[in-house]
């Protein structure tokens, strides 16, 4: 299972950690704001991140803007405002495009590819819910999931 948080700012809920948990790795979409995020975060599994438009710092400095990350042998591509992806997904083999920014959960396809927005697991903000995803690998298959963080319900799969 691979593990998406984004937009934590500098939040790391111990019900996102446990969300989590079992992942054979974890990647942040962005918008860590502190590094001890991902200190806790690297607690459950491996980690990947990439920095968002509030990294500053030693983040900014640390973390690419985007990534490629393979898992199980699908190809997933992060980047925390999809505005600036830079390449066409489904061109390059991608599997799955990873994002944030929004704070919206949202998961659909878009020619072939799985475009995910885990929200945002930090602070709440707006109406939004407190989220993070997963992805379920199988038989080769994707499978992604919004998880509501306070009741630890899927709120959507596809």
């Amino acid at each position: 299972m691979v593990g998406l948080i984004s937009d934590t700012h500098g939040v790391l809920r111990d019900e996102a950690i446990a969300a989590l948990k079992g992942a054979d790795i974890i990647l942040h979409a962005g918008d860590i704001d502190i590094p001890d995020v991902l200190d806790g975060l690297r607690t459950v599994a491996p980690l990947v991140a990439v920095r968002g438009n509030m990294d500053f710092g030693r983040l900014r400095s640390e973390l690419p803007e985007s990534d490629v990350v393979e898992a199980a042998d699908h190809l997933i591509y992060m980047i925390h405002e999809i505005d600036r992806i830079d390449l066409d997904p489904a061109a390059a083999d991608i599997s799955a495009v990873v994002y944030g920014h929004s704070h919206r959960p949202r998961i659909e396809k878009r020619q072939g590819v799985l475009f995910i927005n885990p929200g945002s697991a930090g602070p709440r903000r707006f109406s939004y819910p407190v989220t993070v995803a997963r992805v379920i690998i199988r038989d080769g298959q994707l499978k992604a999931e919004i998880v509501d963080v306070d009741t630890q319900t899927i709120l959507k799969k596809l």
